[in-house]
């Protein structure tokens, strides 16, 4: 549920670069204050995925069920993968803000999924 709430809270933050706000030196590399507009499209597609995963800990969880497209454990453990990747992204960015924000927060989530993996 922590791991889905934390989700929530980076696909609103992910939005609000889509929307334009000045947070880009958080994301994808710290490159723009303010992200182009490609960029804004990338945070978008960031938020939706997000909300994705989100709901497959919920379903995980049996907070929320009735979709059994695919294996929860098998998305869990995908998203554990990712989450491992982004995670050294995070941390060799060229971005302060990103490495010491976001970095913790992608391990945290990471451990957190994969502690999910495991004991499922």
């Amino acid at each position: 549920m922590v791991v889905a709430i934390i989700f929530v809270g980076i696909s609103v933050f992910q939005i609000l670069l889509a929307c334009g706000y000045p947070l880009g030196e958080f994301a994808l590399g710290g490159y723009y204050k303010v992200l182009p507009v490609k960029l804004r499209v990338v945070s978008g597609v960031n938020a939706l995925v997000l909300l994705i995963f989100a709901v497959v800990l919920l379903l995980h969880s049996n907070i929320i069920s009735g979709i059994d497209l695919i294996s929860v454990k098998i998305l869990i453990w995908g998203i554990t993968v990712f989450l491992g990747i982004n995670t050294i992204a995070n941390l060799i960015s060229r971005s302060k803000k990103e490495r010491y924000v976001m970095t913790p927060l992608s391990f945290l989530t990471f451990v957190l999924c994969l502690y999910l993996s495991i004991a499922s």
